[in-house]
């Protein structure tokens, strides 16, 4: 059975495709923030402004506004309210980390992928699971079905 899944991550994160086509792979329908919807790229800060990284704190609001931070928000927050379960694939940053809170608020499952050492983060307890390679990752997805249906 297929379970729609949106995996949050880092665009720094080299592992978050592999993760992607892993799942998608195993027969699931995953968001994948990289390319939200045929043609699309993703959202980049760098599409608002190209200076984007010395904004002080009100540009950085004004930037919230902007039509392509406002459409990219958009294909996130829907994709977010559409999964059924949520990964988080570390290292990520605080994107991510909010996209796995607001799913784990909403009562879908979410798991954290940990391939690499991380600093500990005792806040991980709100997941259902944390998984140390893809195969746990594949194996936790697969029973959701099984876990939904009980």
């Amino acid at each position: 059975m297929s379970v729609r899944i949106y995996v949050a991550s880092s665009w720094r994160n080299a592992r978050q495709p592999a993760v992607v086509a892993a799942l998608r792979g195993a027969g699931h329908e995953v968001y994948d923030f990289r390319h939200p919807a045929p043609g699309n790229d993703g959202f980049h800060w760098s599409d608002v402004d190209p200076a984007w990284q010395a904004w002080n704190g009100e540009r950085f609001i004004n930037a919230l506004n902007h039509p392509v931070a406002v459409a990219g928000y958009g294909l996130d927050k829907a994709a977010l309210d559409w999964c059924q379960a949520c990964v988080l694939v570390l290292p990520s940053g605080r994107s991510a980390h909010l996209e796995a809170g607001y799913a784990i608020g909403q009562g879908k499952p979410t798991a954290i992928l940990l391939e690499e050492k991380q600093e500990p983060e005792l806040m991980y307890k709100l997941t259902d699971i944390l998984v140390p390679n893809v195969n746990s990752l594949l194996a936790w997805a697969q029973a959701l079905p099984e876990v939904r249906a009980s």
